[in-house]
């Protein structure tokens, strides 16, 4: 059989038929087709589940976020024990040297530095934010930071 548009079908199961209701008490929803007694909302076209408020009744029901969330991305830390195992000594360290190491995975967030760990190596940084203890132990190790 040749596959067209009126020989595609569903395979069997994956479809299940709703219930038809009101189709007599045969069907446990016959007489009022779960709808209950008179009114409004056992009409048809009778109103939905979902109430209309006005504005202000809306907005009461939104719980209050607390706090502020900065749309502004973070920068991604690095350690100097991570500078130490992935980076050659005397070498440029920039953003695209740590992405192409696998530090970091987003090098357009920034990066600091941060002084967790030894550093041995001189290592020229550029282009790097660091904490005034990170500057410190890099300096220390022979290395500089160039803004």
């Amino acid at each position: 059989m040749a596959l067209s548009p009126n020989t595609i079908k569903p395979a069997k199961g994956s479809r299940k038929k709703s219930k038809r209701v009101g189709r007599g008490n045969a069907s446990q929803k016959g007489t009022y087709a779960g709808r209950g007694l008179k009114g409004q909302k056992a009409r048809s076209g009778g109103k939905s589940g979902t109430r209309q408020r006005g504005f202000k009744a809306s907005l009461q029901k939104v719980p209050k976020l607390r706090g502020f969330k900065s749309l502004q991305a973070k920068k991604e830390t690095v350690t100097l024990s991570q500078l130490e195992k992935y980076c050659e000594p005397g070498r440029e360290i920039t953003l695209h040297y740590l992405k192409l190491k696998k530090v970091i995975s987003k090098p357009q967030n920034g990066v600091k530095i941060v002084a967790t760990g030894e550093l041995k190596k001189p290592l020229i940084i550029k282009g790097c934010l660091a904490s005034k203890k990170a500057v410190e132990l890099i300096e220390k190790a022979g290395g500089k930071l160039k803004f």
